[in-house]
Protein backbone atom coordinates (compact mmCIF):
# COMPACT_ATOMS: atom_id res chain seq x y z
CA UNK A 1 0.00 0.00 0.00
CA UNK A 2 1.74 3.49 -0.79
CA UNK A 3 1.35 6.22 1.50
CA UNK A 4 -1.44 8.33 -0.75
CA UNK A 5 -3.90 4.85 0.59
CA UNK A 6 -2.79 5.67 4.04
CA UNK A 7 -3.29 9.74 3.74
CA UNK A 8 -6.89 8.29 2.31
CA UNK A 9 -7.48 5.96 4.85
CA UNK A 10 -6.73 8.59 7.73
CA UNK A 11 -8.51 11.18 6.12
CA UNK A 12 -11.56 8.62 5.79
CA UNK A 13 -11.25 8.58 9.28
CA UNK A 14 -11.47 11.83 10.49
CA UNK A 15 -14.23 12.53 8.42
CA UNK A 16 -16.30 9.87 9.57
CA UNK A 17 -16.11 11.21 13.04
CA UNK A 18 -17.35 14.61 11.96
CA UNK A 19 -13.74 16.30 12.77
CA UNK A 20 -13.15 20.15 10.56
CA UNK A 21 -15.54 22.12 9.11
CA UNK A 22 -17.53 22.07 5.31
CA UNK A 23 -14.31 23.20 3.46
CA UNK A 24 -12.72 20.59 5.45
CA UNK A 25 -15.26 17.93 4.26
CA UNK A 26 -14.91 18.43 0.83
CA UNK A 27 -11.27 18.56 0.80
CA UNK A 28 -11.16 14.89 2.32
CA UNK A 29 -13.45 13.86 -0.58
CA UNK A 30 -11.37 15.16 -3.04
CA UNK A 31 -8.48 13.71 -1.77
CA UNK A 32 -9.73 10.04 -1.08
CA UNK A 33 -11.23 10.17 -4.45
CA UNK A 34 -7.50 10.86 -5.89
CA UNK A 35 -5.42 7.94 -6.42
CA UNK A 36 -2.12 10.09 -5.96
CA UNK A 37 -1.98 13.90 -4.97
CA UNK A 38 0.38 15.80 -7.56
CA UNK A 39 -0.72 19.27 -6.14
CA UNK A 40 -1.99 20.95 -2.78
CA UNK A 41 -4.84 23.64 -3.28
CA UNK A 42 -5.53 26.37 -0.73
CA UNK A 43 -8.70 24.42 -0.16
CA UNK A 44 -6.52 21.53 1.21
CA UNK A 45 -4.54 23.41 3.35
CA UNK A 46 -7.49 25.23 4.88
CA UNK A 47 -8.99 22.19 5.63
CA UNK A 48 -5.39 20.79 7.18
CA UNK A 49 -5.11 24.16 9.49
CA UNK A 50 -6.52 22.18 12.51
CA UNK A 51 -3.15 19.90 12.36
CA UNK A 52 -0.62 22.70 12.40
CA UNK A 53 -2.42 24.24 15.16
CA UNK A 54 -2.81 27.78 12.72
CA UNK A 55 -5.50 29.85 10.71
CA UNK A 56 -4.30 31.11 7.56
CA UNK A 57 -6.20 34.10 5.05
CA UNK A 58 -7.31 33.20 1.53
CA UNK A 59 -3.44 34.77 0.45
CA UNK A 60 -1.38 33.04 2.77
CA UNK A 61 -3.28 29.16 1.94
CA UNK A 62 -2.46 30.25 -1.52
CA UNK A 63 1.14 30.80 -1.04
CA UNK A 64 1.36 27.77 1.23
CA UNK A 65 -0.36 25.42 -1.06
CA UNK A 66 2.21 26.20 -3.71
CA UNK A 67 5.22 25.58 -1.17
CA UNK A 68 3.92 22.03 -0.59
CA UNK A 69 3.28 20.69 -3.39
CA UNK A 70 7.02 21.95 -4.21
CA UNK A 71 7.38 19.66 -0.65
CA UNK A 72 5.72 16.77 -1.72
CA UNK A 73 7.34 16.71 -4.82
CA UNK A 74 11.05 16.80 -2.93
CA UNK A 75 9.29 13.88 -0.63
CA UNK A 76 8.16 11.92 -3.51
CA UNK A 77 12.43 12.07 -4.80
CA UNK A 78 13.50 11.51 -1.87
CA UNK A 79 10.91 7.93 -1.50
CA UNK A 80 12.82 6.75 -4.46
CA UNK A 81 16.48 6.84 -2.30
CA UNK A 82 17.58 3.74 -0.83
CA UNK A 83 17.39 5.19 2.81
CA UNK A 84 17.34 2.27 4.82
CA UNK A 85 17.27 1.56 8.71
CA UNK A 86 20.83 1.62 9.02
CA UNK A 87 21.21 5.55 7.73
CA UNK A 88 20.91 7.59 10.52
CA UNK A 89 20.36 11.54 9.97
CA UNK A 90 23.45 14.07 10.22
CA UNK A 91 22.17 15.39 13.16
CA UNK A 92 22.64 13.81 16.86
CA UNK A 93 22.15 14.24 20.19
CA UNK A 94 24.59 15.55 22.56
CA UNK A 95 23.84 14.64 26.49
CA UNK A 96 26.39 16.73 28.13
CA UNK A 97 26.49 20.15 24.98
CA UNK A 98 28.04 22.45 27.27
CA UNK A 99 30.90 20.58 27.99
CA UNK A 100 34.44 20.33 25.50
CA UNK A 101 34.85 17.05 23.97
CA UNK A 102 37.36 15.15 26.31
CA UNK A 103 40.85 14.77 25.68
CA UNK A 104 41.54 11.93 28.57
CA UNK A 105 40.84 9.27 25.87
CA UNK A 106 38.94 5.97 26.64
CA UNK A 107 40.54 5.44 30.99
CA UNK A 108 41.40 1.91 31.79
CA UNK A 109 39.70 -1.02 32.82
CA UNK A 110 41.84 -3.43 35.14
CA UNK A 111 41.37 -6.66 36.04
CA UNK A 112 41.47 -7.21 40.04
CA UNK A 113 44.69 -9.23 41.57
CA UNK A 114 44.51 -12.74 40.61
CA UNK A 115 43.29 -14.49 43.73
CA UNK A 116 44.37 -18.10 45.45
CA UNK A 117 43.84 -20.73 42.35
CA UNK A 118 40.28 -20.99 41.88
CA UNK A 119 38.61 -24.53 41.95
CA UNK A 120 36.26 -25.91 39.63
CA UNK A 121 32.84 -26.55 40.95
CA UNK A 122 32.02 -30.31 41.28
CA UNK A 123 28.50 -29.16 39.11
CA UNK A 124 28.08 -27.66 35.90
CA UNK A 125 24.98 -26.37 36.86
CA UNK A 126 27.06 -24.32 39.92
CA UNK A 127 29.69 -23.48 37.30
CA UNK A 128 27.15 -21.81 34.73
CA UNK A 129 26.15 -19.37 37.54
CA UNK A 130 29.54 -17.89 38.41
CA UNK A 131 30.06 -14.44 38.13
CA UNK A 132 32.25 -13.56 35.44
CA UNK A 133 34.61 -12.12 37.28
CA UNK A 134 35.34 -15.69 38.45
CA UNK A 135 34.88 -17.52 35.78
CA UNK A 136 37.85 -15.16 34.14
CA UNK A 137 40.18 -16.15 36.75
CA UNK A 138 39.88 -19.85 35.97
CA UNK A 139 40.17 -19.08 32.49
CA UNK A 140 42.87 -17.02 33.11
CA UNK A 141 44.78 -19.83 35.97
CA UNK A 142 43.50 -22.36 33.06
CA UNK A 143 41.36 -23.99 35.93
CA UNK A 144 39.27 -24.62 32.89
CA UNK A 145 39.38 -23.89 29.35
CA UNK A 146 36.83 -22.01 27.46
CA UNK A 147 36.19 -24.80 25.04
CA UNK A 148 34.56 -26.79 28.53
CA UNK A 149 33.06 -23.52 29.67
CA UNK A 150 31.41 -22.87 26.15
CA UNK A 151 30.28 -26.75 25.86
CA UNK A 152 28.59 -26.45 29.14
CA UNK A 153 26.65 -23.20 27.79
CA UNK A 154 25.78 -24.66 24.53
CA UNK A 155 24.24 -27.19 26.10
CA UNK A 156 22.40 -25.44 28.81
CA UNK A 157 20.95 -22.97 26.26
CA UNK A 158 19.89 -26.03 24.13
CA UNK A 159 18.52 -28.15 27.53
CA UNK A 160 16.68 -25.10 28.68
CA UNK A 161 15.76 -22.58 25.42
CA UNK A 162 12.80 -24.48 24.93
CA UNK A 163 11.14 -23.72 27.91
CA UNK A 164 12.47 -20.21 27.65
CA UNK A 165 12.32 -19.37 24.29
CA UNK A 166 15.25 -16.65 24.73
CA UNK A 167 17.13 -17.84 21.96
CA UNK A 168 16.82 -16.56 17.91
CA UNK A 169 19.95 -18.24 16.93
CA UNK A 170 22.44 -20.17 18.21
CA UNK A 171 25.94 -19.89 17.09
CA UNK A 172 27.41 -23.27 17.68
CA UNK A 173 29.82 -23.50 15.25
CA UNK A 174 31.35 -19.73 15.69
CA UNK A 175 31.46 -20.22 19.15
CA UNK A 176 33.52 -23.82 19.25
CA UNK A 177 35.64 -22.31 16.96
CA UNK A 178 36.08 -18.83 18.89
CA UNK A 179 36.52 -20.84 22.44
CA UNK A 180 39.25 -23.07 20.72
CA UNK A 181 41.47 -20.19 19.40
CA UNK A 182 41.16 -18.72 22.92
CA UNK A 183 42.35 -21.68 24.45
CA UNK A 184 45.36 -21.79 22.00
CA UNK A 185 46.21 -17.57 22.58
CA UNK A 186 45.91 -18.28 26.51
CA UNK A 187 48.42 -21.29 26.43
CA UNK A 188 50.61 -19.33 24.32
CA UNK A 189 50.38 -16.52 27.07
CA UNK A 190 48.39 -14.39 24.47
CA UNK A 191 45.70 -13.34 27.53
CA UNK A 192 43.61 -10.62 26.37
CA UNK A 193 41.68 -9.99 29.84
CA UNK A 194 38.70 -10.91 31.82
CA UNK A 195 36.50 -11.12 28.59
CA UNK A 196 39.33 -13.81 27.08
CA UNK A 197 37.28 -17.10 26.43
CA UNK A 198 33.73 -15.96 27.97
CA UNK A 199 31.02 -17.27 26.60
CA UNK A 200 28.63 -14.11 25.84
CA UNK A 201 25.20 -13.33 24.18
CA UNK A 202 23.82 -10.73 21.75
CA UNK A 203 20.34 -9.20 21.47
CA UNK A 204 19.24 -10.16 18.01
CA UNK A 205 19.28 -6.19 16.72
CA UNK A 206 23.07 -6.84 17.06
CA UNK A 207 24.79 -7.32 13.60
CA UNK A 208 27.25 -10.61 13.01
CA UNK A 209 27.96 -11.52 9.84
CA UNK A 210 26.92 -15.36 9.04
CA UNK A 211 23.55 -15.06 10.94
CA UNK A 212 20.58 -13.50 10.54
CA UNK A 213 19.95 -10.19 12.62
CA UNK A 214 16.39 -10.28 12.87
CA UNK A 215 14.89 -7.72 15.26
CA UNK A 216 12.57 -9.83 16.51
CA UNK A 217 9.95 -9.27 14.19
CA UNK A 218 8.74 -11.95 11.39
CA UNK A 219 9.29 -9.46 8.44
CA UNK A 220 13.13 -9.14 8.83
CA UNK A 221 13.37 -12.75 10.42
CA UNK A 222 16.14 -13.83 7.20
CA UNK A 223 17.81 -10.49 7.56
CA UNK A 224 21.54 -10.40 7.14
CA UNK A 225 24.21 -8.10 7.36
CA UNK A 226 27.80 -8.13 6.07
CA UNK A 227 29.14 -5.67 8.69
CA UNK A 228 29.55 -6.28 12.21
CA UNK A 229 28.63 -4.24 14.76
CA UNK A 230 30.92 -2.17 16.73
CA UNK A 231 30.23 -3.87 19.92
CA UNK A 232 30.65 -7.31 18.42
CA UNK A 233 33.55 -6.31 16.94
CA UNK A 234 35.46 -4.80 20.22
CA UNK A 235 34.27 -8.35 22.49
CA UNK A 236 35.60 -10.03 19.63
CA UNK A 237 38.93 -7.97 19.75
CA UNK A 238 38.73 -9.02 23.64
CA UNK A 239 38.37 -12.74 22.94
CA UNK A 240 35.01 -12.92 24.39
CA UNK A 241 32.66 -15.94 22.47
CA UNK A 242 29.81 -15.58 21.49
CA UNK A 243 27.17 -18.33 21.67
CA UNK A 244 24.27 -17.04 20.67
CA UNK A 245 21.79 -14.16 19.82
CA UNK A 246 18.93 -13.59 21.76
CA UNK A 247 15.41 -12.91 21.27
CA UNK A 248 14.04 -9.21 21.79
CA UNK A 249 10.24 -8.51 21.24
CA UNK A 250 9.45 -7.17 17.73
CA UNK A 251 11.33 -4.77 16.63
CA UNK A 252 12.64 -4.02 20.13
CA UNK A 253 8.75 -3.67 22.16
CA UNK A 254 8.08 -6.12 24.74
CA UNK A 255 8.96 -9.64 24.86
CA UNK A 256 7.18 -11.09 22.24
CA UNK A 257 8.73 -12.28 18.73
CA UNK A 258 7.96 -14.31 16.18
CA UNK A 259 9.22 -16.92 18.25
CA UNK A 260 6.53 -16.77 20.79
CA UNK A 261 7.27 -14.66 24.14
CA UNK A 262 10.40 -15.35 25.86
CA UNK A 263 10.13 -16.29 29.40
CA UNK A 264 11.53 -14.78 33.16
CA UNK A 265 13.70 -17.89 34.44
CA UNK A 266 12.25 -16.93 38.00
CA UNK A 267 8.49 -17.93 36.92
CA UNK A 268 7.84 -19.32 33.31
CA UNK A 269 4.30 -18.71 33.10
CA UNK A 270 5.64 -14.86 32.91
CA UNK A 271 7.51 -13.17 29.95
CA UNK A 272 10.76 -12.02 30.61
CA UNK A 273 9.97 -8.13 29.97
CA UNK A 274 11.29 -6.39 27.33
CA UNK A 275 12.90 -5.35 24.81
CA UNK A 276 16.13 -7.20 25.77
CA UNK A 277 14.30 -10.19 26.62
CA UNK A 278 16.42 -12.81 25.66
CA UNK A 279 19.76 -11.53 27.16
CA UNK A 280 17.97 -11.10 30.75
CA UNK A 281 16.18 -14.58 30.33
CA UNK A 282 19.72 -15.93 29.41
CA UNK A 283 21.48 -14.17 31.74
CA UNK A 284 19.53 -14.82 34.69
CA UNK A 285 19.24 -18.15 33.80
CA UNK A 286 22.87 -18.94 33.61
CA UNK A 287 22.87 -19.86 30.03
CA UNK A 288 26.14 -17.69 29.21
CA UNK A 289 28.43 -15.64 31.05
CA UNK A 290 27.28 -12.30 30.23
CA UNK A 291 25.02 -10.75 27.53
CA UNK A 292 24.22 -7.07 25.32
CA UNK A 293 20.70 -5.46 25.91
CA UNK A 294 19.41 -2.18 24.47
CA UNK A 295 17.44 0.83 25.54
CA UNK A 296 15.14 3.64 24.32
CA UNK A 297 12.94 3.54 27.02
CA UNK A 298 13.22 1.12 29.79
CA UNK A 299 14.18 -2.30 27.56
CA UNK A 300 17.52 -2.53 29.78
CA UNK A 301 16.04 -1.85 33.14
CA UNK A 302 12.43 -3.39 32.79
CA UNK A 303 14.22 -7.38 31.79
CA UNK A 304 16.91 -6.46 34.57
CA UNK A 305 13.97 -6.10 37.11
CA UNK A 306 11.89 -8.89 35.80
CA UNK A 307 14.56 -11.68 35.64
CA UNK A 308 16.72 -10.80 38.68
CA UNK A 309 20.26 -9.72 36.46
CA UNK A 310 22.18 -6.29 36.99
CA UNK A 311 22.00 -3.96 33.97
CA UNK A 312 23.51 -0.99 32.46
CA UNK A 313 21.71 1.64 30.59
CA UNK A 314 25.30 3.77 29.80
CA UNK A 315 25.42 7.69 29.53
CA UNK A 316 23.77 8.58 26.29
CA UNK A 317 26.74 8.59 23.79
CA UNK A 318 28.90 6.30 25.79
CA UNK A 319 28.64 3.01 23.21
CA UNK A 320 28.53 3.32 19.90
CA UNK A 321 25.28 2.08 18.26
CA UNK A 322 26.57 1.16 14.70
CA UNK A 323 25.73 -1.77 13.23
CA UNK A 324 22.22 -2.17 15.82
CA UNK A 325 18.84 -1.40 14.84
CA UNK A 326 18.11 2.05 15.02
CA UNK A 327 14.80 2.65 16.80
CA UNK A 328 15.02 6.35 17.92
CA UNK A 329 18.61 7.92 17.26
CA UNK A 330 18.38 10.77 19.91
CA UNK A 331 17.25 7.45 22.57
CA UNK A 332 19.01 4.30 21.50
CA UNK A 333 21.82 3.28 23.94
CA UNK A 334 23.80 -0.64 24.43
CA UNK A 335 24.78 -1.80 27.77
CA UNK A 336 25.72 -4.80 29.29
CA UNK A 337 23.72 -7.13 31.66
CA UNK A 338 25.29 -9.49 33.70
CA UNK A 339 25.26 -11.53 37.24
CA UNK A 340 26.97 -8.42 39.04
CA UNK A 341 27.72 -4.58 38.99
CA UNK A 342 31.93 -5.54 38.84
CA UNK A 343 31.04 -8.31 35.77
CA UNK A 344 29.06 -4.82 34.09
CA UNK A 345 32.15 -2.64 34.51
CA UNK A 346 34.64 -5.25 32.74
CA UNK A 347 32.01 -5.22 30.08
CA UNK A 348 31.46 -1.93 29.54
CA UNK A 349 34.98 -1.05 29.92
CA UNK A 350 35.46 -3.23 26.40
CA UNK A 351 33.05 -2.21 23.97
CA UNK A 352 32.53 1.96 25.28
CA UNK A 353 34.50 4.75 23.62
CA UNK A 354 34.43 6.48 20.13
CA UNK A 355 34.50 4.68 16.63
CA UNK A 356 34.39 6.76 14.31
CA UNK A 357 30.70 5.07 12.78
CA UNK A 358 28.35 6.50 15.25
CA UNK A 359 28.65 10.47 15.58
CA UNK A 360 27.22 10.56 18.86
CA UNK A 361 29.95 7.87 20.38
CA UNK A 362 32.71 9.76 21.85
CA UNK A 363 35.54 8.66 24.42
CA UNK A 364 35.46 9.58 28.35
CA UNK A 365 37.18 8.25 30.60
CA UNK A 366 36.29 5.03 32.72
CA UNK A 367 38.51 3.72 34.74
CA UNK A 368 38.29 0.73 36.99
CA UNK A 369 38.43 -0.09 39.82
CA UNK A 370 37.30 3.39 40.84
CA UNK A 371 38.74 5.26 42.73
CA UNK A 372 35.93 6.45 44.97
CA UNK A 373 35.91 6.51 48.80
CA UNK A 374 32.31 5.92 49.74
CA UNK A 375 32.59 8.31 52.48
CA UNK A 376 33.11 11.08 50.48
CA UNK A 377 29.98 10.53 48.30
CA UNK A 378 26.81 11.76 48.54
CA UNK A 379 24.36 9.47 47.41
CA UNK A 380 20.82 11.52 46.95
CA UNK A 381 17.09 9.86 47.46
CA UNK A 382 13.91 11.30 46.13
CA UNK A 383 11.95 12.44 49.36
CA UNK A 384 8.45 11.33 47.72
CA UNK A 385 9.44 8.06 46.39
CA UNK A 386 12.66 7.03 49.36
CA UNK A 387 14.15 3.61 49.00
CA UNK A 388 13.27 0.84 51.54
CA UNK A 389 14.43 1.16 54.74
CA UNK A 390 16.41 -2.04 54.52
CA UNK A 391 18.33 -0.75 51.46
CA UNK A 392 18.68 3.19 52.95
CA UNK A 393 20.60 1.03 55.62
CA UNK A 394 22.86 -0.21 53.61
CA UNK A 395 23.69 3.37 52.17
CA UNK A 396 24.47 4.16 55.23
CA UNK A 397 26.27 1.48 56.42
CA UNK A 398 28.38 1.76 53.41
CA UNK A 399 29.21 5.21 54.77
CA UNK A 400 28.22 7.11 51.90
CA UNK A 401 26.27 10.55 52.83
CA UNK A 402 22.32 10.62 52.20
CA UNK A 403 21.07 13.63 50.67
CA UNK A 404 17.31 14.17 49.86
CA UNK A 405 16.73 15.50 46.19
CA UNK A 406 13.59 16.91 43.76
CA UNK A 407 13.45 15.37 40.29
CA UNK A 408 12.28 17.95 37.90
CA UNK A 409 8.08 17.90 37.18
CA UNK A 410 8.19 18.79 33.85
CA UNK A 411 6.09 16.28 32.00
CA UNK A 412 8.83 13.93 30.40
CA UNK A 413 6.32 11.65 29.56
CA UNK A 414 4.82 13.45 26.87
CA UNK A 415 8.19 14.90 25.60
CA UNK A 416 9.51 11.04 25.10
CA UNK A 417 6.35 9.94 23.31
CA UNK A 418 6.57 12.78 20.68
CA UNK A 419 10.62 12.33 20.01
CA UNK A 420 9.73 8.37 20.02
CA UNK A 421 7.09 8.89 17.48
CA UNK A 422 9.02 10.52 15.03
CA UNK A 423 12.01 8.71 15.15
CA UNK A 424 10.62 5.68 14.71
CA UNK A 425 8.27 6.55 12.48
CA UNK A 426 11.54 8.18 10.51
CA UNK A 427 13.21 4.87 10.94
CA UNK A 428 11.06 2.72 9.78
CA UNK A 429 9.54 5.25 6.90
CA UNK A 430 10.06 2.61 4.21
CA UNK A 431 8.02 -0.30 5.59
CA UNK A 432 5.44 2.08 6.29
CA UNK A 433 4.83 3.54 2.81
CA UNK A 434 4.91 -0.14 1.72
CA UNK A 435 1.66 -0.77 3.82
CA UNK A 436 3.66 -3.58 5.75
CA UNK A 437 1.55 -4.44 8.68
CA UNK A 438 1.94 -8.16 9.58
CA UNK A 439 5.39 -9.34 11.24
CA UNK A 440 6.14 -6.15 12.98
CA UNK A 441 4.47 -6.52 16.50
CA UNK A 442 2.69 -3.34 18.10
CA UNK A 443 4.49 -1.06 16.05
CA UNK A 444 1.85 -0.21 13.25
CA UNK A 445 -0.39 2.61 14.86
CA UNK A 446 2.97 4.49 16.11
CA UNK A 447 4.93 4.18 12.47
CA UNK A 448 1.18 5.68 10.94
CA UNK A 449 0.70 8.64 13.89
CA UNK A 450 4.75 9.87 13.63
CA UNK A 451 4.49 10.83 10.00
CA UNK A 452 1.58 13.31 11.23
CA UNK A 453 3.85 15.31 13.54
CA UNK A 454 4.63 18.36 12.19
CA UNK A 455 9.17 19.20 12.02
CA UNK A 456 8.31 22.32 13.93
CA UNK A 457 6.47 20.14 17.37
CA UNK A 458 9.01 17.53 16.80
CA UNK A 459 11.86 20.38 17.29
CA UNK A 460 9.83 21.88 20.05
CA UNK A 461 9.66 18.55 22.02
CA UNK A 462 13.26 18.32 21.76
CA UNK A 463 13.44 22.36 22.94
CA UNK A 464 11.95 20.45 25.89
CA UNK A 465 14.54 18.45 26.57
CA UNK A 466 16.95 20.81 26.33
CA UNK A 467 15.20 22.70 29.43
CA UNK A 468 15.08 19.11 31.02
CA UNK A 469 18.60 19.08 30.59
CA UNK A 470 18.98 21.88 32.18
CA UNK A 471 17.42 21.21 35.30
CA UNK A 472 18.56 17.72 36.01
CA UNK A 473 22.15 19.63 35.36
CA UNK A 474 21.10 21.42 38.39
CA UNK A 475 19.66 18.27 40.77
CA UNK A 476 22.72 16.44 39.91
CA UNK A 477 25.30 19.56 41.28
CA UNK A 478 24.03 18.58 44.55
CA UNK A 479 24.67 14.68 44.49
CA UNK A 480 27.02 12.09 42.83
CA UNK A 481 24.38 9.63 42.37
CA UNK A 482 20.85 8.84 43.42
CA UNK A 483 18.81 5.64 44.54
CA UNK A 484 15.27 4.66 43.39
CA UNK A 485 14.32 7.57 41.10
CA UNK A 486 11.49 5.55 39.36
CA UNK A 487 12.96 8.36 36.72
CA UNK A 488 12.49 6.24 33.03
CA UNK A 489 11.55 8.89 31.64
CA UNK A 490 13.22 11.66 32.37
CA UNK A 491 17.16 10.23 32.49
CA UNK A 492 16.16 8.21 28.90
CA UNK A 493 15.16 11.90 28.22
CA UNK A 494 18.91 13.29 29.68
CA UNK A 495 21.26 10.69 28.69
CA UNK A 496 22.18 9.86 32.63
CA UNK A 497 23.42 6.29 33.54
CA UNK A 498 21.35 3.70 35.60
CA UNK A 499 22.37 0.49 36.70
CA UNK A 500 19.36 -1.50 37.34
CA UNK A 501 20.22 -4.61 40.34
CA UNK A 502 18.39 -6.93 42.39
CA UNK A 503 17.56 -6.17 46.24
CA UNK A 504 15.64 -8.91 47.39
CA UNK A 505 11.99 -11.23 46.34
CA UNK A 506 8.29 -10.44 46.49
CA UNK A 507 6.54 -13.16 49.03
CA UNK A 508 5.39 -14.61 45.56
CA UNK A 509 9.30 -15.09 44.98
CA UNK A 510 9.71 -12.97 42.04
CA UNK A 511 13.31 -10.73 41.89
CA UNK A 512 12.82 -6.73 43.17
CA UNK A 513 15.59 -4.27 41.80
CA UNK A 514 16.90 -1.15 42.37
CA UNK A 515 17.94 1.20 40.08
CA UNK A 516 20.78 4.00 40.96
CA UNK A 517 21.50 6.71 38.87
CA UNK A 518 24.77 8.58 37.97
CA UNK A 519 26.11 11.71 36.51
CA UNK A 520 26.53 11.86 32.91
CA UNK A 521 29.72 9.68 32.01
CA UNK A 522 29.84 8.78 35.71
CA UNK A 523 29.68 5.17 35.33
CA UNK A 524 32.95 4.46 37.58
CA UNK A 525 31.19 6.31 40.65
CA UNK A 526 27.99 4.39 39.58
CA UNK A 527 29.37 0.79 39.46
CA UNK A 528 31.51 1.31 42.76
CA UNK A 529 28.76 2.21 44.87
CA UNK A 530 26.23 -0.97 43.29
CA UNK A 531 29.23 -3.27 43.66
CA UNK A 532 29.46 -2.12 47.67
CA UNK A 533 25.75 -2.83 47.72
CA UNK A 534 26.08 -6.35 46.33
CA UNK A 535 29.02 -6.68 48.02
CA UNK A 536 27.14 -6.32 51.70
CA UNK A 537 23.56 -8.36 50.37
CA UNK A 538 24.12 -11.18 48.09
CA UNK A 539 21.01 -10.47 46.96
CA UNK A 540 23.01 -11.18 43.08
CA UNK A 541 24.11 -14.47 44.04
CA UNK A 542 20.72 -16.20 44.44
CA UNK A 543 19.60 -18.34 41.57
CA UNK A 544 16.50 -19.15 39.65
CA UNK A 545 14.58 -22.67 40.19
CA UNK A 546 15.18 -24.23 37.16
CA UNK A 547 14.23 -27.98 37.92
CA UNK A 548 10.60 -26.48 37.15
CA UNK A 549 11.50 -25.19 33.68
CA UNK A 550 11.33 -28.93 31.78
CA UNK A 551 8.65 -29.70 34.04
CA UNK A 552 6.43 -26.40 33.55
CA UNK A 553 7.63 -26.60 29.33
CA UNK A 554 6.06 -30.49 29.56
CA UNK A 555 2.90 -29.81 31.61
CA UNK A 556 1.87 -27.77 28.31
CA UNK A 557 2.19 -29.92 25.71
Amino acid sequence: MSVNVSRRELFAAVAAVGVGNATFQRAVAAAAAQPKVEVITAEMVQGAEWVAGITLSDAERKTVAGSLTNTLRNVAALNKLDITNVVGPAIHFNAIPWEAPSKDGRGKTEFNPKPAEPIKPAKDDDLAFLPLTTLAHMIQARTITSTELTKVYLARLKKYDPALLCVVSLTEELALKQSAEADKDIAAKKYRGPLHGIPWAAKDLIAYPGYPTTWGAGHFKEQKFAEKATVAARLDDAGAVLTCKTTLGSLAWGDVWFGGTTRNPWNIKQGSSGSSAGTASSVAAGLVGFGLGSETLGSIVSPSTRCGVTGLRPTFGRVSRHGCMALCWSLDKIGPMCRSAEDCAMVFGAIHGFDGKDSSAQDRPFNWPAKADLKELRVGYVEAASPPADDMKVLKDLGVKMVPITLPQQTAGRIVSMILDVESAAAFEDITREGVKEGIGMWGPTFRRGRFVSAVDYLKAQRARTLLMREMARVMEKVDLYVAGNDLQITNLTGHPTLCLPNGFTKAGSPTSLTFTGRLFGESTLLAVAKAYQDATAHHQKRPPQETWIAEKKDKE
